[in-house]
């Protein structure tokens, strides 16, 4: 599903990512961990198109298409999505009718018809009560005076509804207390299916509780440098980066 192939990208005229080769089946959850200023977010930001980084050398192929060329909407369309780790407010445009559009949008590109009114409502009452949202949520301006939990919790539910091939969840955990977080990992295993996969950007073990990773990788200086199992999320929990710095040095 996705496949990158020694990418190297700055940002500034600041090289962050080192030669990054990674690949991402259907069906695979994966877990990239890593201490600060290792490039996480970088590498989501890259895979979804967001301008400002320079991509040097290297390739992003997903569904086997090179998408390097690609702006982030029409990434989208192909079936990526990034949950941002500070998602940002727009008041007066409410949340129903931000993923009405967003949902429509991609329908279109697909060239199927917008969904209607009552079958649009009844998707997102589903989708809510799977998170735990409270049915005025909708109506509510996107992120505006939303907590923290409220912003990540949103941003699920969005991908709950656009039903993405491939999730990216930067730092999804981020700022979140025990409840919330249960509320968010539960809605994440809900959509896990053989048809769809999903990378899960993190600094801590606690998200991997909830969402059992089926591969993690360790990002450092802008290289996976080391890959596992579960375990290995574990492991960093113990022992912290400092050993993986020093494997590196």
């Amino acid at each position: 599903m996705l496949e990158i192939i020694d990418l190297h990208a700055s940002i500034d005229n600041k090289v962050i990512l080192n030669g990054i080769n990674l690949k991402v089946n259907l069906g695979e959850v994966h877990a990239i961990m890593g201490p600060n200023g290792s490039g996480k977010s970088t590498l989501s930001n890259v895979i979804a198109g967001h301008d400002g980084y320079d991509i040097i050398s290297g390739d992003i192929r997903f569904a086997g298409e090179s998408v390097l060329d690609l702006p982030p909407e029409k990434r989208a369309h192909l079936g990526l999505f990034l949950s941002f780790q500070y998602p940002v407010e727009i008041p007066g445009v409410t949340v129903s009718n931000f993923i009405r559009t967003a949902l429509n949008e991609i329908r279109s590109a697909k060239g199927q018809e917008p969904l209607g009114a009552p079958e649009m409502l009844k998707s997102m009452r589903e989708k809510m009560k799977i998170l735990e949202m409270d049915k005025g949520f909708l109506s509510r301006s996107l992120n505006d005076g939303f907590s923290g939990g409220e912003k990540k919790r949103n941003e699920i539910f969005q991908m709950a509804m656009l039903e993405p091939k491939m999730s990216i969840l930067d730092e999804t955990d981020s700022g979140l207390d025990i409840d919330a977080l249960r509320i968010v990992a539960n809605g994440v295993n809900s959509l896990r299916s053989k048809d769809n996969t999903f990378i899960v950007i993190t600094h801590y073990q606690r998200l991997l509780d909830y969402i059992v990773p089926d591969f993690v990788h360790v990002l450092f200086n802008g290289k996976i440098v080391k890959s596992g199992d579960k375990e290995l999320a574990i492991e960093l929990e113990n022992r912290g980066y400092d050993w993986i710095k020093k494997e590196q040095q």
